[in-house]
């Protein structure tokens, strides 16, 4: 199996972000530092200071904005907080200023917050497919739809995870899993490694059913 010379995932907490968008890519890198120590994953958030996420659970981020550490990809999970976050200056500013060999990922509806941000136009891009029961009221509308409205230059995808180059977007709650392995993909991982990987976290299966459903697309 191939080592690379370390990969640091920096993941996004925020008030009131979906737990398995963020705690999905993170377990899967917890697995893989296992077989390769130099890989890492880290919580970041506005400040350092306790964030309480879905359902009450609170995390303690270990960067804060300012302490700008050095990453190799930025995830934004999704979740009911991601509505506040579409306007959040500090994040956006944050993003900005992210050196461009570092990936924009997100998983569910953190894809709207680089839409809000015009980052997705010209690009392929997913997000969630299957509503709530709000969202599927009269009252709401599907994520995937949402995201349509929020940045309609972009080629709406509804393929589970969508590569189109810098930004890498992954589709429903779930799909933090797919993201994680197509991160170590990105790292430079190969298919050995990420399948003993997904072995480990007894998830076989349902990876050999995944890891097709990808689309690559480049900027149009």
């Amino acid at each position: 199996m191939n080592m690379i010379n370390g990969f640091r995932l920096g993941i996004y907490v925020f008030k009131d972000a979906e737990v398995v968008d963020y705690a999905a890519p993170y377990g899967v890198f917890s697995v893989a530092r296992r077989f390769d120590p130099s890989l890492e994953a880290f919580l970041i958030s506005d400040a350092m200071r306790p964030v309480q996420t879905q359902a009450g659970l609170t995390v303690l981020p270990n960067y804060a904005f300012q302490d700008a550490p050095h990453m190799n990809a930025f995830l934004i999970p999704g979740g009911f907080g991601t509505r506040q976050e579409m306007y959040n200056g500090r994040l956006h500013d944050y993003i900005e200023q992210l050196p461009d060999n570092c990936l924009l990922t997100s998983v569910c509806t953190g894809s709207w917050i680089y839409g809000h941000m015009g980052l997705l136009d010209g690009l392929a891009a997913t997000n969630r497919k299957e509503p709530d029961r709000l969202e599927a009221s009269h009252m709401g509308k599907v994520p995937i739809d949402r995201l349509a409205e929020i940045a309609p230059a972009c080629l709406i995808s509804r393929a589970r995870l969508v590569d189109s180059g810098r930004i890498v977007t992954a589709g429903g709650i779930a799909s933090g899993m797919e993201m994680g392995f197509h991160l170590l993909r990105r790292a430079g991982y190969d298919e050995m490694f990420i399948a003993d990987v997904a072995r480990t976290m007894e998830y076989s299966a349902a990876y050999e059913g995944y890891k097709h459903d990808i689309e690559y697309h480049s900027a149009r």
